[in-house]
C-alpha cells in the first residue's frame, strides 16, 4: 500500500517485537491505530513511542478471546471507523518439547492464541475490511512451512494459520479485499521466553523486527500475497518446496539438534 495516511490499521500483539514495529512504522506513514496486546503495561509503552498526534486506540485483551476480539472491532468502528487493515501478529511459542512429552496444556494454549487468535481477528473485522476493501494480513511462520523438532504445538498452529489464510484468499479473490500470509523468519522478537529457549534465540532471532514491518507494508495491497522473509526464510521455503520430506527432516535435525532441548529424547538408535 502506497499511502496509510488516515487508513485504520489493526495490529494484535503490538506490545513489543514485531507488532510494535508495525506500530511505529505505521504511525510514522500516517496512520489511525487500533492496537491490542494481552499485556497492557507493554501496549501502554509501545503508544507512547508514537508521534505526536496519532490517533490511536488500545485494546488490552488477549486474542484467544473471542467475545473481547468482537467487542474490540465494535469499539474501532465507533471511535476510529471501519479498518482498512488488519494485522493478526499476536503469537506465543510452544512448550517446546517433543510430541510425547509436551503437556496437552501447551496444544491448547498454543492453538488458542497462534490459531484461534487469527480466526477471530479475521472473522471480527472482516465485514469492515469489505466495507473498506481493505487487506487482511495474517502471520505464520516459516515453521508453517517445514516441521521441526520440539515444535510441534506451534507448528500445527502456524500450519493451520496458513490453510486458514490460504483458504480465505480463495474466498475473496472477487471481493476487493487483499489477503497476505507472513512467514517470518528469525526476527528478534521476545517470543522465545523460556530458559531453555535461549540457544535457540541465540542462534536464529537476528533479524530486526524493523526490517519485517516495512517489508509487509509495502506489499499490502500488491500482487505479493506470500511474504517469506527474515534469517533463514529463504532456503526453509526452498526446502519445504523442493526437497523430499524425509531428506528435509534430516537436514532439520541437523540444523536445529544442538538449539534444542534433548532431555526427553530416547538413546539413539545403533542402526
Amino acid at each position: 500500500m502506497k499511502n496509510y495516511t488516515d487508513k485504520v490499521v489493526v495490529v494484535t500483539g503490538a506490545g513489543s517485537g514485531m507488532g510494535r514495529s508495525y506500530a511505529l512504522e505505521l504511525a510514522r506513514r500516517g496512520a489511525a491505530l487500533a492496537l491490542n496486546d494481552y499485556d497492557e503495561a507493554a501496549l501502554t509503552q509501545t503508544a507512547s513511542q508514537l508521534p505526536g498526534g496519532t490517533r490511536v486506540l488500545l485494546g488490552g485483551y488477549d486474542v484467544s478471546d473471542r467475545e473481547d476480539t468482537y467487542a474490540f472491532a465494535e469499539q474501532v468502528a465507533t471511535e476510529l471507523g471501519n479498518a482498512d487493515v488488519v494485522i493478526n501478529n499476536a503469537g506465543i511459542e510452544g512448550g517446546g518439547q517433543p510430541i510425547w512429552a509436551a503437556d496437552d496444556a501447551d496444544y491448547t494454549r498454543t492453538m488458542s492464541v497462534n490459531f484461534y487468535g487469527v480466526v477471530h481477528g479475521t472473522r471480527a473485522f472482516l465485514p469492515q475490511v469489505v466495507a473498506t476493501r481493505g487487506a487482511i494480513v495474517n502471520v505464520s511462520s516459516i515453521f508453517g512451512l517445514v516441521g521441526t523438532p520440539n515444535c510441534a504445538d506451534y507448528n500445527a498452529s502456524k500450519f493451520a494459520v496458513r490453510g486458514f489464510t490460504e483458504a480465505l484468499s480463495a474466498e475473496m479473490l472477487h471481493a476487493g479485499v487483499s489477503v497476505h500470509l507472513v512467514h517470518p523468519g528469525g526476527i528478534a522478537t521476545n517470543i522465545a521466553r523460556r530458559g531453555e529457549s535461549k540457544a535457540f534465540n541465540d542462534r536464529y532471532l537476528t533479524t530486526s523486527p524493523d526490517d519485517i514491518a516495512r517489508v509487509v507494508l509495502d506489499a499490502i495491497g500488491t500482487r505479493r500475497t506470500r511474504i517469506v522473509y527474515g534469517q533463514s526464510a529463504g532456503r526453509t521455503w526452498f526446502g519445504a518446496r523442493f526437497l523430499p520430506q524425509r531428506l528435509m527432516a534430516r537436514v532439520i535435525w541437523r540444523e536445529m539438534a544442538g538449539a534444542i532441548d534433548r532431555s526427553n529424547y530416547p538413546a539413539p538408535s545403533a542402526r
